[in-house]
């Protein structure tokens, strides 16, 4: 029943690719690679005697919808997508990232990086410093649907060595998948939505190695969000957000949804292509899924279930790292004796340990009772005017009053 909302939202701000420098490195190298394609691509294909076709750029990934967070292990990422106005039936898909390869020095013609490599879904040039990568852009390369038949941009998909079966076109369109992921919530709803994906991407850099497909993908983590995240309020009288409660019911949904023998969990992608996110997960990597994810049911559960912010902000640090913060006992100690602390937390303590044997229906309605006493007392000693006494008291007088005209109702019939 402790109310650790605060340290989730420390959290975030540890964990969030947000910080200026980085952001404005990241933009650094995102600019350079512009800049050398907006100057080399036309003299490659000039090179080529290939007409010389438009292009654009355009942000895309975690760092465009704002889930993006700080590296714990690797370096840290920007993707990159480059829309060229060819058609798919003008270039084989490898052809043309090698074109954008040459263009950007992959040669060795290019001071500014000392890595690059044609992957299967993008071009990936790296930063360095001292010999170790601290910055890669994925450059995803694309055929603008303005030249295609059915209007749809495709990616080009293969590595520079692939065989025909394994270069092709992939409908593809980031713009779309990142308004669908959006488009139910509000303000309120989207921060909260990508906080939560931020925890479990900090939470899976942590339990799973990056090597290999052991690790779910952090696009899969942000759609498994988008399919059964609901946002989720401390209580009724207020817009107070409830990161634990959001995160308890997501890993929940994810657990009750893995499927089959052996039990997989499948998250498809909610635009074209619709592929499976995790398909290139083995049965053994998805079974450590599974178990990692039961695990972090049981901590969100346990810090739920504690009265002290301390201990459930340890349970909590177990599973999300050092950079969860955990309150003294003295710091704890000093807040609960506050006056709008103080007598509700005690009551709904009591009150719980009374229940406690009563129905699981009758513990969760003590737990939000005294959540939203909690939280509307200390709403209440912030107010210093009467038209904010008078707010802060509209919803719960509101509810009062039908509450008690239902039960005069019920006396007289």
């Amino acid at each position: 029943m402790a109310d650790v909302q605060k340290y989730f939202e420390e959290f975030d701000r540890e964990i969030r690719l947000g910080r200026f420098d980085e952001e404005e490195a990241l933009r650094e190298k995102r600019n350079r690679i512009r800049n050398r394609l907006e100057e080399k691509l036309p003299e490659v294909f000039e090179s080529h005697d290939e007409e010389v076709p438009d292009f654009y750029f355009e942000d895309q990934g975690s760092y465009e919808m704002g889930t993006a967070i700080e590296a714990i292990q690797g370096d840290i990422d920007i993707d990159q997508g480059l829309y060229i106005h060819v058609g798919t039936d003008q270039y084989d898909p490898v052809v043309l990232k090698e074109r954008v390869y040459e263009a950007l020095g992959g040669d060795g013609d290019n001071p500014h990086t000392q890595e690059m490599n044609i992957r299967r879904p993008c071009v990936t040039v790296w930063y360095q410093r001292n010999g170790e990568h601290i910055y890669h852009v994925d450059l995803a390369v694309y055929s603008d649907g303005d030249e295609n038949a059915d209007g749809k941009d495709r990616l080009a998909m293969g590595r520079e060595h692939s065989d025909e079966e394994h270069r092709y076109w992939e409908v593809s369109n980031p713009q779309a998948l990142k308004e669908e992921i959006f488009r139910e919530y509000d303000e309120t709803g989207r921060a909260q939505f990508r906080r939560v994906v931020r925890y479990l991407k900090r939470w899976k850099d942590l339990k799973f190695s990056p090597d290999g497909n052991e690790a779910p993908l952090g696009i899969g983590l942000t759609v498994a969000a988008h399919r059964w995240h609901t946002t989720c309020f401390a209580d009724v009288f207020s817009r107070d957000l409830d990161d634990l409660e959001a995160l308890r019911n997501l890993v929940g949904a994810m657990l009750r949804n893995f499927q089959g023998s052996p039990p997989r969990l499948e998250v498809n992608l909610p635009v074209e292509p619709y592929n499976d996110l995790f398909e290139e997960m083995t049965d053994r990597h998805q079974e450590k899924l599974q178990d990692r994810l039961e695990g972090l049911k049981d901590a969100l559960d346990d810090a739920s279930q504690s009265a002290d912010p301390h201990d459930a902000c340890k349970t909590l640090r177990d599973q999300f790292g050092e950079d969860f913060p955990v309150p003294s006992k003295e710091d704890v100690s000093e807040e609960q004796d506050k006056p709008w602390a103080s007598s509700s937390s005690a009551a709904a303590v009591l009150i719980g340990g009374f229940l406690l044997f009563f129905s699981e229906p009758l513990k969760r309605l003590v737990k939000w009772t005294g959540r939203a006493v909690e939280r509307k007392l200390r709403e209440l000693s912030r107010c210093n005017t009467p038209r904010e006494w008078a707010q802060a008291l509209a919803a719960p007088l509101l509810i009062g009053m039908c509450v008690t005209v239902v039960l005069q109702l019920i006396s007289e019939g």
